[in-house]
């Protein structure tokens, strides 16, 4: 099992942001989803963040939306995402999960960290979880040792940040934007001035998500953060392949792409 401060130390050592890979569990199927999570890391990924498929995921894209839809579709539960877990952290990488509240929350919070950090997982991000509601996760996680991590946006105030930053270990997310995921033509403007405003107010690594999918985006985001995290770009390449080695072959091909990037800062 690798630590995000494992992985942070052995990325500050080599002067570059780590990577960070995205990918619904169940999507394109089960197995598929592990086979494609391995592509990342042969393809230069540090970190898999696996999301858990939810119903209704208010900040994800339409071909995030469409990967998670498959997913339910295919029949994924939680059990199957700490499956996932197991499975990728067996592969060195560092193994996150991605996940709304409202999973977690039915399912019992101390049972999906005790169980999740079993499988070999070591921090989930919550997107939807408010500092202010965070005691009862961050406990949770605490006792299965394992790391938080919420999100700041280029609208958050500097106590907000604050707020934030002090609920986050491993790292704190900035979203580079105000919108939904996505890879685009060019990464946020905002997203630098979000990323030192964050420094500010912690000595955690700050990594920046959202409109990142090509090397030449890899290496101006790794410019300036710690972490560079890419996920619409992934499943793109899994949606337009056709067939299941074609995807995997794609996939592994972009993690190489922007892991050069992350390197040529």
């Amino acid at each position: 099992m690798t630590t995000l401060a494992e992985v942070f130390e052995k990325t500050r050592g080599e002067n570059r942001a780590a990577l960070f890979g995205y990918l619904p569990a169940g999507f394109p199927t089960k197995d598929g989803a592990v086979a494609a999570a391995v592509a990342m890391v042969e393809g230069g990924c540090d970190v898999v963040e696996i999301g858990l498929p939810y119903s209704d995921p208010l900040m994800d894209g339409p071909t995030i939306q469409d990967a998670v839809h498959r997913s339910l579709e295919n029949g994924t539960r939680i059990a199957d995402v700490v499956h996932m877990v197991g499975k990728v952290a067996a592969t060195g990488a560092a193994t996150l999960v991605m996940t709304y509240w409202n999973p977690i929350d039915r399912y019992g919070a101390g049972r999906f960290a005790a169980e999740f950090a079993s499988a070999g997982g070591v921090g989930t991000i919550t997107p939807d979880l408010t500092p202010e509601e965070a005691g009862p996760w961050c406990a949770a996680s605490a006792e299965a040792g394992i790391d938080t991590v919420f999100l700041v946006a280029p609208s958050s105030t500097d106590a907000r940040i604050q707020a934030v930053a002090q609920r986050c270990t491993g790292f704190v997310y900035a979203a580079s934007l105000m919108g939904v995921t996505g890879a685009r033509t060019t990464v946020s403007a905002a997203a630098e001035g979000l990323v030192r405003r964050t420094r500010a107010h912690t000595g955690l690594p700050v990594c920046v998500g959202l409109g990142v999918g090509t090397g030449a985006q890899a290496a101006e985001v790794a410019g300036y953060a710690d972490g560079v995290i890419v996920g619409s770009a992934f499943i793109r390449r899994l949606l337009d392949a056709p067939d299941e080695a074609a995807g995997l072959a794609a996939v592994r091909e972009l993690a190489a792409e922007l892991a050069e990037g992350v390197r040529s800062r």
